[in-house]
């Protein structure tokens, strides 16, 4: 399993979570966005670099990833994808995208994206905060340790 992170909008507080877990496990982690990412020193931990553009870093991310692997996205389009390909998707607040629900979230946010559209104030996601963290973490050491015991 390797682990891929949407990093152009990962929070700095679950990229720190998923280090130490790269690290502990000595699973690959790599983050793809379309600016410079400081990782640590660590042969498991790198980032690549894309161009700026619409979608690039989804782009690549699912031309890279292969089934089983881990995607770290906040991005229901991308995670959509994901699913397609056999691998998972994981938000940064620690939710698991499913096959079977991926459908629904994807027209829920196709329809908020329409309200923007035509200028309707729709709000955003609250700040992460500590719950968010933990479920975060939870939900990725459950889906690690299930990953190490299909193995």
């Amino acid at each position: 399993m390797q682990i891929w992170v949407d990093g152009d909008a990962c929070p700095n507080a679950v990229k720190e979570i998923l280090y130490r877990a790269a690290q502990r496990l000595r699973l690959p982690l790599t983050l793809v966005a379309n600016h410079v990412l400081r990782t640590p020193p660590s042969p498991f931990i790198k980032s690549m670099l894309v161009p700026a553009g619409f979608n690039v870093a989804d782009d690549r991310i699912v031309g890279l990833i292969s089934a089983g692997d881990l995607v770290v996205t906040g991005d229901i389009p991308l995670a959509a994808a994901v699913l397609a390909k056999g691998a998972h998707a994981l938000n940064p607040r620690g939710e698991l995208y499913h096959p079977d629900t991926i459908a629904e979230r994807l027209t829920m946010r196709n329809f908020m994206d329409e309200l923007r559209g035509s200028g309707v104030e729709t709000g955003g996601p609250a700040p992460l905060g500590p719950r968010d963290r933990q479920n975060f973490a939870n939900q990725l050491d459950r889906l690690l340790a299930s990953a190490a015991n299909s193995r």
